[in-house]
C-alpha cells in the first residue's frame, strides 16, 4: 500500500472517532413536551416507572437501531427510542442515552418526545406505538442556515426530486429499514445531499405519506436556505449543501429537458441490433397489449358500475348504447361539447388546480360562461369523486351552494360543470395584499353570513344531512356580486337523520382547517365543519393564514395569536388595519368572539351553525367566554394499506357510523 494511501486510511478512521463524542452529547433538535396531556407529579408512581424504562432503552436500542416497550405495571409508560440509519452500536446508545436524561430534565408532562441530530425518544402514558400521527417540527437551526445565492427555483425542483426518490427507496426497499440517504448535482460546484428516515413498524404507505407531508413542511421552512430539517414522531426530513451522514448513498441525476444527441457511432450500433432482439420486443408487446386489454376491461366495469349508481341516486336513464339521458335534477354534456368550451383544455382557461383535477373556465355554445373540473384520468379517485359529487350537488339547491350544471363521462374522461365565479375563491381576496383592498367590513360580513347559510342548508335545512369536511377560503367562491358559494364536495359525506357523529380511518382534508378530534381520532360531525368556519372567519378578520402562521413572529398559530390578544384585551390588534377603516369596532369584535367559540377543541364546547347565524344577527346576543383551542392541529397519515403507486391524502373513504 502507498504511504499516501496509508495516511488517508488513518484519517477516516479517525475523524468518526473524533466527531462522535461532539454528536452525541449536542444540544437537542427539538423538544416537545405535550402540555395538554398533563404534568405528573415528581416522585409519583409514573416518575419511577419513567425513569426505569428510560434506564433500559439505551443498551437494548444499541442492538438494532429501534425499540420501544412499556412497563408492566400500572400506571403504563410507553416509550420509543430510535437510532440515525447511519451510526454505529456506541454511538446510537450514548445518544440514546443523553437524549433519556435530557428529557427527563426538560419534561415534566406525561407524553414528551426529544430529537438529537443522531437519535430520538420518546414516551407517553398512552399506546402511541401502532398511532401515525404526522405532527411536523420545525427546529430553530433551520433559521440559521444561509439564504442562497443561486437560484432558487431551479434548486426547489431538485431538492423535490433527490427527497422524492429517496423517500420511495426508503418505504419501498425491505433492506433499506425505513432509511435513506441521496446526493444529487446541482451545479457543477454544488451538491445536495438528502438524508430520510422512518420509525420502524409502520407500514411502507404510512412511512411514504409521512414523508411526504414532511417534504411538504421542508418546503414551507426551507427552501431558500442551504440545509433544512423537520423531525415528527414517525419520520425525519433533512437536507445540506455539504455530506452529513456517513453512509452510502445513491446518486442521482436531475433528469435534463433536452434529449441526448446520438453520434455516429451509437446510429451504427443501433442499426445493427440483433432481429432476434426485435422479436423479445415484439414479444413484451402482445403481453403488453394483453394487460392492456385487461385494465381496459377492469376500467369499463368500474365504468359501467358508477353509472348506474348515478342512476339509482339520481334518476338518470341509461340507454341500451350506454348513453346517458339528462334527469330533471342533472344534465348530461357530451366530451365534444366541453372540449369546445374550454378550446381543448387550454392553459390560458386554467383557473387552478386541486387534488382530485383541475379547474377551467369554459364558454358554451350560447355564451353562457362555466367552470369545467377534469378529474383525475389516472386513478379511481376521478370516478369516486364524480361518483360522490354529482349524488350529492344534484340534490342539493342553495344560493350560498355552487350549483352542478351537468357532467360528462366519456372514455378516461370524467368531467363536472359549475356555474362560473368571475371573483374565484375567497383566498385570493383575503390573502392578497392588493386584493383585500376591495374588501370593506360589510362585504366580508355578508361572505361569513353566506357561509353560515350554506353550512346551515347542508347540516339542518336540506334533504340530506351533508358533512362537507373540506371547508377552506380555496373552496368557498365568490359570485359577480360577491355572495359566498361553498364548492368541492369530493369529501363530503351524508349522515342519517339521527346520525351525529361518525369515524373513518382514513383522514381526508386540509392541515390547519381540521378539526382536532378528526385530524388525531377521525370523528367528524357538523361541529367539525364548525371548527373550519371558525378559523375561516377568524383569518377574514386578520387577513393572516393559518396554516404557515407559524413562520411569522406573532405566536405557533393564528389560533394562538387571536386567543392571546383577547385575553390581553388587545383585540384591536388581531383586526386587519384595511376593516379597521370600515368596520363598527363592536361588530367585528364580535366576530372575533364566535370565531373563538367556533376553535374549541371540546365539539361540545362549540355553537352550532344554527346558533352561529342566531348570534350573527343579534346585537344584543350573549355570548358565552370561550376557552383556550387547541393551538396544534396534527396531520393523521393513514393506518390502513395505501399503494405506493398511488399515494394522496384525498381519499374518499367507506366510513363507519355511529349514531350519538
Amino acid at each position: 500500500m502507498e504511504k499516501d494511501d496509508v495516511v488517508s486510511a488513518m484519517v477516516f478512521l479517525i475523524i468518526p472517532l473524533i466527531m462522535r463524542p461532539i454528536l452525541a452529547s449536542g444540544d437537542p433538535v427539538f423538544t416537545f413536551c405535550k402540555t395538554d396531556s398533563g404534568n405528573y407529579t415528581l416522585n409519583s408512581p409514573f416518575e419511577s416507572n419513567l425513569k426505569l424504562l428510560l434506564e433500559s432503552l439505551p443498551s437494548n436500542t444499541a442492538v438494532t437501531g429501534f425499540y420501544d416497550n412499556s412497563t408492566v405495571e400500572d400506571p403504563k409508560v410507553y416509550a420509543q427510542a430510535l437510532c440515525r440509519g447511519d451510526v454505529n452500536s456506541t454511538v446510537c446508545r450514548d445518544c440514546t442515552k443523553n437524549a433519556s436524561q435530557e428529557i427527563l430534565k426538560q419534561c415534566k408532562t406525561e407524553d414528551a418526545m426529544i430529537w438529537f441530530e443522531l437519535c430520538q425518544v420518546r414516551y407517553s402514558m398512552q399506546n402511541f406505538f401502532s398511532l401515525m400521527i404526522y405532527t411536523g417540527k420545525y427546529p430553530d437551526q433551520n433559521y440559521l442556515e444561509k439564504n442562497l445565492s443561486i437560484n432558487p427555483v431551479r434548486f426547489d425542483k431538485v431538492l423535490t426530486y433527490l427527497i422524492d426518490n429517496i423517500s420511495s427507496e426508503a418505504a419501498i426497499d425491505p433492506s433499506k429499514r425505513l432509511f435513506a440517504t441521496g446526493e444529487i448535482k446541482f451545479s457543477r460546484k454544488e451538491t445536495i445531499y438528502g438524508l430520510v428516515q422512518c420509525t420502524r413498524g409502520i407500514s411502507e404507505s404510512s412511512c411514504h405519506n409521512c414523508l411526504v407531508d414532511a417534504l411538504g413542511d421542508l418546503h414551507a421552512c426551507c427552501d431558500s436556505r442551504q440545509g433544512g430539517i423537520i423531525v415528527s414522531a414517525n419520520c425525519n426530513v433533512r437536507f445540506q449543501l455539504y455530506q452529513f451522514y456517513n453512509a452510502s448513498s445513491v446518486f442521482l441525476t436531475y433528469p435534463s429537458s433536452k434529449g441526448p444527441k446520438l453520434k455516429i457511432w451509437m446510429v451504427v450500433v443501433i442499426a445493427c441490433i440483433p432481429i432476434s432482439v426485435i422479436a423479445v420486443v415484439v414479444g413484451s408487446c402482445a403481453v403488453c397489449h394483453g394487460r392492456n386489454k385487461r385494465t381496459q376491461r377492469d376500467d369499463e366495469k368500474s365504468q359501467k358500475t358508477l353509472l348506474h349508481e348515478l342512476t339509482s341516486h339520481t334518476g338518470v336513464a341509461i340507454t341500451q348504447d350506454g348513453e346517458l339521458v339528462s334527469a330533471e335534477e342533472l344534465s348530461f354534456m357530451d366530451l365534444s361539447t366541453i372540449v369546445a368550451a374550454t378550446d381543448n383544455f387550454s392553459d390560458s382557461n386554467k383557473l387552478g388546480q386541486g387534488g382530485f383535477g383541475t379547474v377551467y373556465k369554459g364558454v358554451l355554445a350560447d355564451g353562457k360562461e362555466v367552470a369545467v373540473k377534469r378529474l383525475s384520468r389516472r386513478s379511481w379517485q376521478g370516478l369516486e369523486e364524480l361518483k360522490n359529487e354529482v349524488i350529492l350537488i344534484a340534490k342539493l339547491q342553495h344560493r350560498n351552494l355552487v350549483k352542478l350544471l351537468g357532467c360528462g363521462i366519456e372514455g378516461e374522461e370524467k368531467l363536472l360543470v359549475y356555474e362560473f365565479m368571475p371573483n374565484r375563491s375567497l383566498d385570493f381576496f383575503i390573502f392578497d395584499s392588493e386584493k383585500r383592498i376591495e374588501l370593506n367590513w360589510k362585504t366580508c360580513y355578508n361572505i361569513i353570513a353566506g357561509i353560515a347559510r350554506g353550512l346551515l342548508y347542508l347540516h339542518e335545512d336540506s334533504r340530506l344531512k351533508i358533512i362537507h369536511r373540506d371547508l377552506k377560503p380555496s373552496n368557498v367562491l365568490l359570485d359577480d356580486e360577491m355572495e359566498a358559494k361553498i364548492s368541492d364536495f369530493g369529501m363530503a359525506r351524508i349522515f342519517g337523520e339521527n346520525q351525529y357523529s361518525a369515524n373513518t380511518r382514513r383522514i381526508v382534508g386540509t392541515y390547519g382547517y381540521m378539526a382536532p378530534e378528526y385530524a388525531m381520532e377521525g370523528l367528524f360531525s357538523v361541529k367539525s365543519d364548525v371548527f373550519s368556519f371558525g378559523v375561516i372567519l377568524l383569518e377574514i378578520i386578520s387577513g393572516k393564514k393559518n396554516s404557515g402562521f407559524y413562520l411569522t413572529e406573532h405566536a405557533q398559530t393564528l389560533l394562538a395569536y387571536a386567543w392571546r390578544l383577547w385575553n390581553e384585551g388587545k383585540e384591536l390588534e388581531f383586526v386587519d388595519p384595511l376593516l379597521m377603516e370600515s368596520c363598527p369596532t363592536t361588530e367585528v369584535l364580535k366576530c372575533m368572539h364566535i370565531g373563538l367559540l367556533c376553535v374549541q377543541e371540546d365539539p361540545a364546547d362549540r355553537p352550532t351553525i344554527s346558533y352561529v347565524l342566531v348570534l350573527l344577527g343579534n346585537e344584543s346576543a350573549s355570548l358565552p367566554h370561550p376557552k383556550q383551542p387547541l393551538f396544534v392541529v396534527a396531520r393523521v397519515i393513514q393506518t390502513d394499506h395505501i399503494p405506493t403507486t398511488n399515494l394522496s391524502v384525498n381519499h374518499l373513504t367507506v366510513s363507519s357510523l355511529s349514531p350519538r
